[in-house]
């Protein structure tokens, strides 16, 4: 049997945290950025919500409605390619290939900024199924739909490894599918995982007790 494990990208693979924190910490300064990030971590589903932007529109669009300088409202977006993966993830995502295990991004993102992560994530992918492609962003379940026509995997192979509850965890859930969730902040749970881990140091294992090759 074929063994699949898919992620989410940014916050799980690549430091979205950091990646966004960065820039409204250069946009509109530091003793800001903090307060900010909490409010895009609210704006970014309202924008999502009908499937129709792409990610880059998002980006803009939330920092105008975080109040931006004109000129600035793009910065998100150009910032992104620089974004860089979490210092672990790509020899966890070598050891996975070592052991047999097929790996897939789904991500509510574009193309080219999923081109440009994997470029700092340094690992191949055996599917990638973006936002732009499908016209949907998680939590709706279109992403799975996808991966599962283009692969054919067998469900009771597959397992979605995801730092977001709200984005994965929860779609999981109500797929049917075993998840993991990479809690990196110590966010309290909301929803329950399969397993929960802080990193993806012991993932390899971890998705071995899931699904025994």
């Amino acid at each position: 049997m074929e063994r699949w494990a898919t992620f989410d990208c940014y916050g799980t693979l690549i430091d979205w945290d950091g990646g966004v924190r960065a820039e409204l910490a250069r946009v509109f300064g530091e003793e800001q950025a903090d307060e900010l990030l909490v409010r895009y971590h609210e704006v970014e589903p309202e924008l999502q919500r009908d499937g129709a932007s792409s990610y880059r529109n998002v980006l803009t669009e939330s920092m105008r409605r975080l109040g931006a300088p004109p000129g600035q409202e793009h910065g998100l977006a150009e910032s992104l390619p620089g974004w860089r993966a979490f210092p672990e993830v790509q020899s966890a995502l070598e050891e996975l290939r070592r052991r047999g295990w097929r790996l897939a991004i789904l991500s509510n993102t574009d193309s080219d900024f999923i081109a440009a992560s994997q470029v700092h994530i340094g690992v191949p992918f055996d599917e990638v199924v973006v936002a732009q492609e499908i016209a949907s962003y998680k939590p709706a379940h279109k992403h799975w739909e996808e991966f599962f026509a283009r692969t054919n995997a067998p469900r009771e192979g597959h397992v979605h490894v995801g730092a977001s509850l709200f984005h994965d965890i929860e779609p999981a859930n109500e797929l049917g599918l075993p998840s993991v969730w990479i809690n990196r902040t110590g966010e309290p749970a909301t929803v329950q995982a399969t397993r929960e881990l802080t990193d993806l140091f012991a993932l390899p294992e971890t998705l071995d007790e899931l699904v025994a090759a």
